[in-house]
């Protein structure tokens, strides 16, 4: 691109950002890593009615969770500010000042009452509803009349009332309206504050951003958009309005679908990474079959060229795939990290690697490493490791049997017995002792492998399944597995 691109991201904070909120960051946040500009964070905070306090921090928080970080907006700055809406009101009222004193805008005195009765009229007699422009023409008398009477107007733009409106989507190419189908729409409130039409036209323009991603839901708006910047004599951004996220009956992915903020998927254990992998490709494809990437991977391969203009169906089986992948081939150490606070929450502590051979750093990514396989998202992982935390351990059905066997206790008495000589019990050393064992049992006793690794791994965990029996060991330390062995014969004897 010849001139160095701005892009934003301009969240109303109403709540906490989803999925498709957080899609459309992406694509921006890609589009402007990849050629080179400006990632600009803008919150349009001027629906006073439906702002939710607080929501501005959760939407920056999730935007950090994921790496998408930002060149301007709140917490960062910039020569463009404020980058709260609210915060330039003053200058939303001088355009629109502007707009009406060059009669291309006005004010409008109509109460909500004689609003609804005249939409109520238009649907009657089966037209689309749109104001009937009773002010638009209003002498300064009427006009005095009205703000005698204490009414605070709403001001209206004067939209041309034949011709076509027509603006470039970089994806779809040439779109026009017939001017007759767009109404003399609101500007500006009655309470001061802009409407979203006013407010994202000055501040694009203001903040000189070069090119609009958005969703294509707004492509019926951008009529009034180009209204807009052709009254104030600008020249609009580049348009690229990004494909609709559908559920899998079609319709538009909503809230009723279930909890799919950015926020709940974090709290369940889904990977920032694999939730960036996923949405990516929500509406954008490389060229070729690849589908894991990493952050910068989709800097390197993102092209607006790509997105496809149809719209895509959000699969939450497909997300799972992905977490499953990146938890599986993450570094240990990065789901380590992960990890933390489910082990807290479930066990009061994240690691007991005291009495082991490992660091506590060591000992949790030893842990993560070893029941990762067996988990779709990380709040799932704690009922997997139940072994490494808890003292009193309860035994299934099938590993009672097995311990209860004629055989066990000969297995265990020389199990414990060959532990009371290891020094240090890291994987290796347990893997070692585990096969001399074996061998020593099967040739002496006669004994199968069976016979000797079930009781064992039962002991040990209460459970003839689970992670590798030398991670086990190696997880408990010396001391903790020849109690446990102690104490699983006592329980069965007794």
């Amino acid at each position: 691109m010849s001139e160095r691109v701005r892009v934003r991201f301009a969240p109303s904070p109403t709540g906490p950002p989803h999925l498709g909120n957080v899609r459309t960051a992406l694509f921006n946040w890609l589009f402007a890593r990849h050629y080179g500009g400006a990632f600009i964070i803008r919150i349009e905070d001027t629906d006073v009615a439906r702002t939710s306090e607080g929501s501005d921090r959760l939407i920056l928080e999730g935007l950090r969770w994921l790496g998408l970080d930002w060149d301007e907006g709140p917490q960062k700055g910039g020569g463009f500010g404020p980058y709260y809406q609210s915060q330039r009101l003053s200058m939303y009222h001088s355009h629109a000042q502007r707009l009406i004193e060059e009669r291309q805008a006005y004010r409008c005195y109509c109460s909500p009452q004689r609003l609804e009765e005249m939409r109520h009229e238009q649907q009657g007699r089966g037209q689309p509803p749109g104001y009937d422009r009773t002010c638009r023409d209003l002498s300064g008398a009427e006009a005095r009349r009205f703000e005698a009477q204490g009414i605070e107007p709403v001001v209206r733009f004067s939209v041309p009332l034949d011709g076509e409106t027509a603006f470039h989507d970089s994806l779809r190419g040439e779109i026009s309206f017939a001017n007759s189908t767009v109404d003399d729409f609101v500007i500006l409130k009655s309470d001061g504050y802009p409407t979203y039409h006013l407010a994202n036209v000055v501040d694009d323009h203001l903040m000189e951003v070069t090119d609009v991603l958005r969703a294509d839901e707004w492509i019926p708006s951008a009529p009034r958009h180009i209204l807009l910047y052709k009254a104030f004599g600008w020249d609009p951004p580049r348009y690229i309005h990004l494909p609709l996220i559908l559920d899998k009956s079609g319709g538009k992915m909503s809230k009723r679908l279930g909890e799919t903020s950015i926020a709940a998927y974090r709290r369940r254990g889904y990977l920032p990474e694999a939730v960036v992998n996923y949405l990516a490709l929500l509406g954008w494809s490389p060229a070729d079959t690849q589908e894991i990437f990493r952050l910068d991977e989709l800097v390197g391969r993102f092209t607006w060229e790509r997105i496809s203009v149809s719209p895509s169906t959000f699969d939450q089986e497909r997300l799972d795939w992905f977490n499953r992948w990146h938890i599986r081939h993450l570094p240990a150490g990065r789901i380590a990290q992960e990890v933390v606070p489910y082990l807290r929450e479930a066990y009061d502590r994240d690691e007991r690697s005291q009495g082991t051979a490992y660091s506590p750093e060591e000992w949790l990514e030893l842990l993560v490493d070893n029941v990762r396989e067996e988990v779709d998202s990380l709040d799932q992982l704690p009922a997997h490791v139940g072994f490494a935390f808890l003292d009193g351990l309860a035994f299934t059905a099938e590993a009672r049997e097995v311990l209860r066997a004629p055989t066990a206790r000969t297995a265990l008495e020389a199990f414990a017995e060959r532990l009371k000589s290891v020094d240090r019990l890291g994987v290796a050393e347990a893997s070692s002792l585990l096969r001399e064992l074996g061998d020593l049992l099967v040739e002496k006793e006669h004994l199968k492998a069976r016979e000797i690794m079930f009781p064992v791994r039962a002991s040990l965990t209460g459970s003839l399944h689970g992670p590798s029996l030398a991670a086990v060991m190696a997880l408990l330390g010396k001391e903790r597995c020849i109690q446990r062995v102690r104490d699983s014969q006592c329980s069965l004897s007794s």
